[in-house]
């Protein structure tokens, strides 16, 4: 539903009790006032927060014209994360801090502390936790341990195996939902029109967390727990662990590459928010907290990685909240994971979409949608 900004009108979304937050930041210029995220109106002024945890678009034709959705604008665009709309125009206000890295005890102290601390302080009322059984899930599982827990997969997935065993580890009841071509075929195009993407891996990434929120909020759940932000935050990419010799960061150093990861946030964060609000579930995501946030990148590099181990303060935050085994674990992307990447290569294929055709999947994706298929570099 579209809104027109009017002056003096407040209206914001995430989990801010007083709008003087948003405005106290404003005023001084602070990143990270204590939030999980915002976005909205603030006395007339739209904001969005320095990670875009929330997604916010207006018209590139009517800027008094905004919507958290895709929906009732006709030319919508993002408001960038940390940016401000007002009378005088649009401006960042807002960029994430680069601190110097703390000495390792009190980095690894205060990062324990403030995931200890978001996780804990979640709301289970109406809430189901998305679980992959990787680390990052279980953390965010044991805050809230009456909480059902969700997977997502085709028969024989990596997810699905793992979450089986972490829930067992964790004395937790898991909901399985298996996932079928039809279910492909069918959420596809939702997930299109919801999110806006239509490239073959954000449709990937955003299905399973599409159809597990469908399913949850099918349960009765209005709310979805999810570990987003974890490998951004703590160093849970492989391109972390060797920057000098990846061509897929520039950075050469584990803070530097780190950071980089942390910048693809907002553009992930507003797919994942879209598609999981299109399923009928809001998500919930501790671990990107402005507490954790502030923690997390003030670590030193050997606390992200370490001998070849990722997200090394983040798995000893976990010690004592979940078993070891957990701790431990390694996880797949989820569009790997749940083999949903797969799958949709293997329809594509068989719907006549060859791997000798450039962007076979994403030819096909259109074809579901109905849609005049569009070159990578047109979309």
């Amino acid at each position: 539903m579209s809104r027109e900004r009017r002056l003096g009108a407040t209206d914001l979304d995430g989990d801010i009790a007083d709008p003087a937050v948003v405005r106290d930041a404003l005023a001084d210029g602070d990143p990270l006032p204590g939030t999980g995220g915002f976005a909205g109106l603030v006395e007339g002024t739209l904001v969005r927060d320095v990670l875009g945890r929330r997604p916010l678009f207006v018209d590139r034709d009517d800027p008094d014209r905004w919507s958290r959705s895709l929906a009732g604008l006709e030319r919508p665009r993002s408001l960038p994360a940390g940016a401000i709309l007002d009378t005088e125009g649009e401006r960042r206000v807002w960029s994430l801090p680069d601190p110097e890295a703390s000495a390792a005890d009190p980095a690894l102290e205060a990062a324990t502390d403030a995931v200890e601390r978001s996780v804990r302080a979640v709301d289970s009322d109406g809430l189901a936790v998305a679980f992959s059984g990787g680390v990052d899930s279980a953390l965010v599982a044991a805050g809230v341990p009456e909480a059902p827990l969700y997977v997502a997969g085709f028969e024989g997935a990596h997810d699905v195996a793992a979450a089986r065993a972490a829930a067992e580890a964790m004395d937790r009841e898991l909901r399985e939902v298996a996932l079928s071509h039809a279910d492909l075929e069918r959420a596809v195009p939702e997930v299109v029109a919801a999110t806006g993407r239509r490239n073959p891996m954000d449709v990937a990434i955003a299905l399973p967390l599409y159809l597990v929120g469908e399913h949850a909020a099918a349960d009765g759940h209005d709310r979805l727990a999810v570990g987003q932000g974890a490998d951004e935050l703590f160093g849970g990419y492989a391109k972390v662990v060797d920057p000098a010799d990846d061509h897929r960061v520039d950075a050469d150093t584990v803070r530097g590459a780190r950071r980089e990861t942390v910048a693809t946030l907002p553009d992930q964060l507003e797919r994942d928010v879209l598609a999981l609000r299109a399923a009928g579930v809001d998500p919930v995501a501790p671990l990107l907290h402005d507490r954790v946030v502030s923690a997390a990148l003030a670590l030193p590099g050997t606390l992200l990685v370490a001998d070849g181990e990722r997200k090394v303060a983040l798995r000893a935050a976990a010690e004592g909240l979940v078993p070891d085994r957990v701790r431990s674990a390694e996880k797949k992307a989820v569009q790997y994971g749940t083999y949903v990447s797969r799958e949709l290569d293997r329809l594509a294929r068989q719907a006549g979409f060859k791997r000798r055709m450039d962007d076979h999947v994403g030819r096909y994706i259109a074809d579901l949608c109905g849609d005049a298929y569009r070159p990578r570099d047109e979309r």
